[in-house]
């Protein structure tokens, strides 16, 4: 009796951060004839560089890499579109017979991408109008009116991310139902793949100082001077200007933070985030967790070494 062929993997890095997914993705794809497919909500807008810390052009050009650089600053980018978009590259990438290695820490794109999205209401351009301006008059609004509505939702979305915000608002209104409910309901799982998920945890300390030094070095490296020149091309329009580290530079330029305290700030925001990706992260089913960062060799041959990590078609 022939031998069922199994499906394909797909290979999944996930993690805080600053705690080292390219530098362990880069790894397993020179390794394992893989290709990578960004799975970072804010890495995907061209323009935003500095304050994204996206693969440089040395460590892109060692293995492919897609869904960088390929949004316009003013583009509004959903999670529903981003999976539609990354499963279309990771089935394209199967049929070169290569191994895809879906890369981020942006938590709802992820499950988005592995697991579908209910099939909310469509988008009321005039609700969200007057969503943006509500939320101009007091920061944090739009969270405090989630809250109201969908508490577990609002647990779920950073009170700066006004994207996502009004777009959670917008489901429920427009279904007279908790978005959390719809979630549950309606998905679309990825199929033909066997998923491998690969966790990074280090420890906690170790990961603030990093985190500490990587927004310290955005800052050095020209972040403020990124911000402004968006913000003179685009103004408000270009949406990712209110991620973290771009929003307190723009709170310096605006005068409303000295250089230090948007730094301190941009780092605070940035280790709370960390703590989030965790929270979320550790929802994820079956992942096989390392304890370290992603650029230590021995976390790589972990990573490489896992039990069930690679199929044999995928060894060099």
């Amino acid at each position: 009796m022939a031998s069922v062929r199994p499906d394909p993997l797909l290979l999944v890095v996930l993690g805080p951060t600053a705690s080292g997914k390219t530098s362990l993705s880069i790894a397993l794809a020179e390794q394992f004839h893989g290709e990578i497919v960004n799975c970072d909500s804010v890495a995907l807008y061209h323009e935003f560089d500095i304050g994204t810390a996206k693969p440089t052009s040395a460590e892109r050009s060692r293995v492919p890499h897609h869904l960088l650089d390929c949004v316009a600053p003013t583009s509004p980018m959903t999670a529903g579109e981003y999976a539609r978009q990354a499963r279309r590259v990771i089935e394209e990438i199967k049929t070169r017979g290569r191994l895809p290695i879906l890369v981020g820490g942006t938590g709802l794109y992820l499950r988005a991408a592995l697991e579908g999205l209910f099939a909310g209401p469509q988008r009321s351009e005039e609700l969200r109008e007057r969503l943006r301006e509500r939320e101009k008059v007091g920061s944090g609004y739009l969270h405090r009116i989630l809250r109201r509505l969908d508490r577990a939702a609002a647990e779920k979305i950073h009170a700066n991310d006004t994207p996502k915000l009004i777009r959670a608002i917008e489901v429920c209104l427009a279904s007279r139902r908790k978005m959390t409910e719809l979630w549950q309901r309606g998905s679309d799982p990825l199929r033909g793949f066997r998923i491998l998920r690969i966790g990074l945890d280090p420890d906690r300390q170790a990961l603030y100082d990093r985190i500490n030094r990587r927004a310290q070095k955005m800052f050095e490296d020209g972040l403020i001077e990124e911000t402004q020149r968006l913000l003179e091309k685009y103004g408000n329009a270009a949406s990712p200007l209110s991620s973290l580290g771009y929003k307190q530079a723009v709170q310096f330029l605006r005068g409303e933070l000295t250089r230090e305290q948007a730094l301190q700030a941009a780092q605070q925001a940035h280790r709370n985030y960390a703590k989030r990706q965790m929270t979320w992260f550790r929802r994820e089913p079956e992942v096989h967790w390392l304890w370290g960062f992603g650029d230590d060799e021995q976390i790589q041959l972990a990573a490489a070494t896992t039990e069930k990590a690679f199929a044999t078609d995928f060894r060099g």
